[in-house]
């Protein structure tokens, strides 16, 4: 079956994944194969019988030549004429209604299939953890979403009961050969099954081709992605000729693939053309001299010969759908990579239901890292009570948005616990916690959507009246009243028909619809100006009323009145208390504090207004 999604395994080296693609074989993934397929199975066992039918309706034809060339042309049975058109039209009917009805039914159930599959792992990806995402492009991901199960169709559409319906047609083809000639059928025979054992050989080559080619595109797609997504940045650095470079690069990489798997498929194309040349003079060299001995009637020559061309093009068929099974199991075995990352949410550990929360939010002694060895957070500790304003402050890399991560549960600390209302977060069910978390950050994220329906997305069921009122809280309304369509404006891809400022007041009345218990700023208004952001800090005044808030601010003017300031410095908080205590300690605090207000007094002087003339 395929991989339960969050199925805990251990994570494989390099080195072990290399020898895990080698060794990866129809057996290998059948069980994946086998899940995919026992839901349908109705409609594969209908698929398997509408072929047998078209099969056996396909060989009236090659049987009624013998009756043709021997009874009617040979012996002048005119009678029998009339019956045989007959049958090889109703034979014909039926063969061409069975094959309508089957792409009908299978390929609809592949499309099905695929649209469900994509929908699986879309769901399974959302549900990973923060540090999977930290660690893959979003492209390569949409890549693999979109991409990979793709070639699932030739598993459950036509081109997995074509496969069957080829051995079907070979095996009948074969026991009418044996009828008219064992001998030319022996032979041939011998001939195929050795071409057999190199199309085995050739299939195990092209897998990890196939393989490849996903791994490839999908990371040609992200890079694609980035930079379509900054696409502002790459025009102001004039760099375009540099990314035309880098998707030049990665197309070619796409290129030399495919045409490393075409030189394979033709291989075998010319292959199975020698094959049939082979088998084309030996039947008619063994075939002469039975009809010469007079083992061998006329009319059974032509009849084995067009039998023959049934026993030989599967042959050629199975070319063509053996590769297409090779590539959908490649894309298989991706998929099933990505659903064996465990989800964040099915850590076992994770029994604790959260009701309401107070918000008491404590640290003790947690310390973090991102890669092994190297430590972001060292014995932190602090105690954040019910209703109160933290904020962090410190130098870039100081660890700050990493102490946020922690609270918002994206991480688990290395060592140490980090506790709500008691309550050791890294065993609470997250969507029990999440619900009452409301998050703020310095990137302000939007759909393109409505300005409306971004807002309401903290809250999907919340009415229009619901909806303005946060706005207002957050200055939006202001803006808003300046667009035509007013709250229905489209924003377009990332909110970039927004100005900075109105993306963060737009993400802040998100934050402030959904009515949390626990409330994350991160720069919530960094993008704002002055005027705006005194506005704005009384609607947050009104937010963080009886709400556990956490502040990061590089603008220290803004967190003055914070119940407590955390200093933080490599990943340890070197000073905590109040402004006024801070200030007074003139400790880092200080230094931070006055060199920010010195710096931003310097930007409104005079020219030569500041400067000292020494005697």
């Amino acid at each position: 079956m395929l991989p339960r999604p969050g199925a805990s395994a251990e994570r494989p080296t390099s080195r072990n994944r290399d020898v895990a693609k080698k060794s990866t074989n129809w057996k290998a993934v059948w069980p994946d194969v086998r899940e995919l397929l026992r839901p349908r199975r109705g409609q594969l066992l209908l698929g398997l019988v509408l072929i047998a039918i078209s099969r056996v309706s396909g060989l009236v034809l090659p049987a009624s030549t013998k009756y043709f060339v021997d009874d009617i042309l040979g012996k002048h049975h005119t009678q029998l004429l009339v019956p045989l058109i007959a049958a090889i039209v109703a034979a014909t009917a039926v063969q061409g209604l069975t094959g309508f009805w089957l792409t009908q039914l299978l390929s609809k159930s592949a499309q099905r299939l695929i649209a469900e599959l994509r929908c699986k792992v879309e769901q399974h990806v959302a549900r990973l953890s923060v540090t999977f995402f930290d660690s893959n492009k979003s492209g390569q991901l949409v890549s693999r979403i979109m991409n990979d199960v793709e070639g699932v169709r030739n598993l459950v559409g036509t081109g997995l009961v074509e496969f069957i319906g080829g051995l079907l047609t070979s095996v009948l083809a074969f026991f009418f050969l044996l009828r008219l000639s064992p001998l030319m059928t022996v032979l041939t025979a011998a001939v195929i099954i050795a071409y057999s054992v190199v199309l085995q050989r050739a299939f195990q080559t092209l897998r990890p081709i196939f393989r490849e080619r996903g791994k490839i595109t999908a990371e040609v797609t992200g890079r694609l992605t980035e930079t379509l997504g900054g696409i502002r940045v790459v025009k102001g650095y004039h760099a375009e000729e540099r990314e035309d470079a880098v998707f030049a690069k990665g197309a070619d990489r796409i290129l030399a693939n495919v045409l490393k798997s075409l030189t394979g498929v033709s291989v075998l194309s010319l292959s199975a053309t020698v094959l049939l040349g082979l088998v084309g003079a030996l039947v008619m060299y063994v075939g002469g001299r039975q009809i010469l001995s007079g083992s061998l009637t006329t009319g059974g020559f032509v009849a084995f010969t067009t039998f023959l061309g049934f026993l030989v093009a599967p042959v050629f068929q199975i070319v063509g759908i053996g590769t297409q099974l090779t590539e959908a199991v490649a894309g298989l075995e991706r998929t099933r990579e990505i659903l064996n990352e465990a989800r964040e949410d099915q850590d076992p550990n994770r029994t604790v239901t959260l009701g309401p929360v107070e918000g008491h939010v404590e640290f003790q002694h947690v310390s973090f890292e991102y890669e092994q060895g190297k430590p972001v957070l060292h014995d932190v500790t602090f105690d954040a009570q019910p209703g109160t304003v933290t904020a962090l402050v410190g130098s870039s890399g100081s660890g700050k948005s990493t102490t946020i991560g922690l609270i918002s549960s994206f991480h688990k600390p290395r060592e140490g616990r980090v506790l709500v209302d008691g309550v050791d977060l890294s065993t609470v069910r997250l969507g029990s916690f999440r619900a009452q978390l409301g998050v703020v950050l310095q990137e302000s994220f939007l759909f393109d959507g409505t300005i409306g329906e971004n807002v309401a997305f903290a809250r999907p069921g919340a009415t229009m009246e619901a909806i303005e009122n946060a706005c207002r809280t957050a200055r939006v309304d202001e803006f808003v009243e300046r667009f035509p369509d007013g709250y229905d404006t489209i924003v377009g891809e990332r909110g970039v028909k927004l100005s900075g400022g109105q993306r963060q007041r737009v993400s802040i009345a998100r934050a402030i619809l959904a009515d949390p218990r626990i409330l994350i700023l991160d720069e919530a208004t960094s993008s704002l100006d002055s005027e705006t952001e005194a506005l704005i800090q009384e609607g947050l005044g009104h937010l963080m009323r009886g709400r556990t808030t956490f502040v990061i601010a590089h603008r220290l003017s803004t967190i003055r009145r914070a119940d407590q300031i955390l200093v933080m410095e490599g990943g340890h908080v070197v000073e905590r208390g109040s402004h006024s205590v801070l200030y007074a300690l003139k400790g880092r605090y200080y230094d931070l504090y006055t060199r920010q207000h010195g710096f931003e007094a310097n930007l409104f002087l005079a020219p030569g207004e500041g400067d000292t003339v020494e005697a």
